[in-house]
């Protein structure tokens, strides 16, 4: 089998681990099938990106990011804009040759955006679990078969998606963010919720993440609670299977 990759920006070393072995449990992969690229490491990086043969590869994801994307440009750091730079020269290729294509919150705003779509902080949510309902369009999509009509997903964004691209298909929304799951084409998807994050991995992040402006510092252990004490939003990571399973080749 082709392996798949996923592409992580996180900095903290600890974060980055415990993203490719979330993905790694919840996709069903073995070592050797799914490996990760670190954009944020340097231009040696970047430059690996731009080698990468896709036709070599069986899929792709991104997985959440620290980077927001409507950021102004001016305020952005030097690597994020590399960053986005090298993520939007890659989805040129990607949605021209239709490589699978699955992006996991920060994929919301790299997709989107690349695809057309506006992003900005209208429909920001704290972190924790939310109720996300499957539309008409998504209960026919096949990355969301045999998911139920409404399930538990994890949530802790800056921005979202305000005005879908004008070819993108809304397969999930919630209350308070009405995009929270689209698709572009037959083969590229992203979530604004984390399937690929458990209880756990999120409790890393609340704390790793706590001056990042999800919430305020001193809000962080009611923020632990909110997780500690609320429903467990483990339905998303079927999608990652799902994925997993149809595109391997």
């Amino acid at each position: 089998m082709k392996p798949f990759l996923l592409i992580s920006t996180r900095p903290e070393d600890s974060i980055a681990e415990e993203e490719l072995d979330t993905f790694l449990r919840f996709t069903g992969l073995e070592p050797d099938q799914l490996r990760q690229l670190r954009l944020e490491k340097g231009p040696e990086v970047a430059r690996e990106l731009q080698d990468l043969d896709l036709d070599e590869i069986s899929g792709i994801f991104v997985g959440g990011s620290p980077f927001t994307t409507s950021t102004p440009q001016a305020e952005k750091t030097e690597v994020q804009v590399r960053v986005e730079k090298d993520l939007g020269e890659l989805l040129d290729r990607v949605m021209d040759r239709g490589t699978p294509f699955f992006g996991a919150c920060y994929g919301v705003g790299t997709l989107g955006v690349h695809q057309g779509g506006v992003v900005d902080g209208t429909y920001a949510e704290g972190v924790g679990p939310i109720r996300i309902t499957v539309t008409d369009e998504g209960s026919r999509d096949v990355l969301l078969e045999g998911m139920p009509e409404t399930f538990w997903g994890y949530v802790g964004h800056q921005e979202a998606v305000r005005a879908l691209p004008s070819n993108a298909v809304l397969l999930a929304t919630g209350e308070e963010c009405p995009v929270q799951m689209f698709r572009i084409g037959e083969r590229a998807w992203a979530t604004q919720f984390h399937p690929e994050l458990d209880d756990t991995a999120l409790l890393s992040r609340i704390d790793a993440y706590k001056h990042h402006g999800y919430f305020r510092p001193e809000d962080a252990e009611e923020v632990r609670r909110r997780v500690i004490d609320g429903p467990q939003a483990d339905q998303p990571r079927r999608l990652l299977a799902r994925f997993a399973e149809v595109f391997a080749r």
